[in-house]
């Protein structure tokens, strides 16, 4: 048994009002399918325009730093798959900022 808990702020590059509508429903749907993927449990999700907060709950064989690495290479990959709209707002093909909070 285990009861790691993390929340992490996910911040789009140049804090851009990027995640609304449509991209913030894919977003959430493209969490969803990570936490599944890689047996982890999301307890509270909020997709405002300009950050995401992400509370969940992982097993003890990832590390803080790969559960980030896993949501922010999948989602961002994802995201601008299904809305390749987003280059165009964020250039340079970077959705997120460097580091997560």
């Amino acid at each position: 048994m285990y009861d790691l808990k993390y929340h992490f702020v996910w911040v789009p590059k140049y804090r851009k009002l990027v995640l609304q509508g449509p991209v913030a429903e894919s977003l959430k749907e493209i969490f969803q399918g990570i936490a599944e993927r890689y047996e982890l449990e999301i307890d509270a999700l909020e997709v405002m325009s300009d950050h995401v907060h992400l509370f969940l709950l992982a097993p003890p064989k990832y590390s803080p730093s790969q559960v980030v690495q896993i949501f922010k290479s999948v989602s961002s990959r994802e995201l601008f798959r299904c809305h390749p709209e987003l280059r165009e707002e964020l250039w340079g093909g970077v959705l997120c900022t460097v580091g997560w909070g």
